[in-house]
């Protein structure tokens, strides 16, 4: 009998999770899984990284210490909805020997076919950083072909003068950078150089 957690998500504090439990209960009891607990995060978005929301972290560590075989939820988009951090999840929880279903994907990674598709997803997750990637590439290669400057603007030497001379006299880094109208960032560089 495998260990089962259920994972339950809603967006807004005023949805229920009734349909996702009841769905899923009826899964477990078919599929013979001994329900170990029910993780529900309440009004919390899909954008939010599963990391950061206290059900599915109390999850996360559940599956770590090898209380759950198998990880149930209504759908895939209760998971997450960045394909990339969605395949960074299904790789931590396949290192850590736990299965995953999704219900209304029928995916189910303990069988071939579901292994199959998970596999594909990180396929489709590494085809897509490197289109990514080379839209980015392509895009600065463009603006410096039409003469644009990347990076930060650089400040003229009249303001970093100034700066020098406020941080020589004992001015603070925020207080400098205020009197002067740039960015703490930049104040912050300018002090570092100083200090070498």
């Amino acid at each position: 009998m495998k260990n089962v957690g259920i994972y339950l998500r809603v967006s807004t504090s005023g949805q229920s999770t009734e349909m996702q439990q009841h769905a899923l209960m009826e899964v477990a009891k078919r599929s013979n899984w001994n329900v170990v607990q029910i993780y529900t995060d309440s009004g919390v978005s899909g954008s939010v990284s599963h990391r950061n929301r206290p059900a599915f972290k109390a999850l996360l560590d559940a599956v770590t210490r090898r209380e759950i075989d198998v990880i149930a939820v209504w759908s895939i988009d209760r998971l997450g909805r960045s394909l990339q951090d969605l395949v960074g999840f299904l790789q931590e929880v396949e290192s850590l020997g736990c299965d995953l279903y999704m219900h209304q994907q029928n995916i189910d990674t303990s069988t071939p076919s579901g292994k199959l598709l998970f596999h594909m997803c990180s396929v489709f997750a590494e085809f897509e950083r490197g289109i990514i990637s080379e839209r980015v590439c392509a895009g600065l290669e463009k603006a410096k072909a039409n003469g644009k400057q990347l990076g930060r603007p650089k400040i003229d030497d009249d303001k970093e003068m100034k700066i020098r001379k406020m941080l020589e006299d004992g001015t603070g880094i925020l207080k400098t950078a205020k009197t002067v109208g740039c960015g703490t960032s930049v104040v912050q560089r300018i002090s570092n150089e100083m200090a070498h």
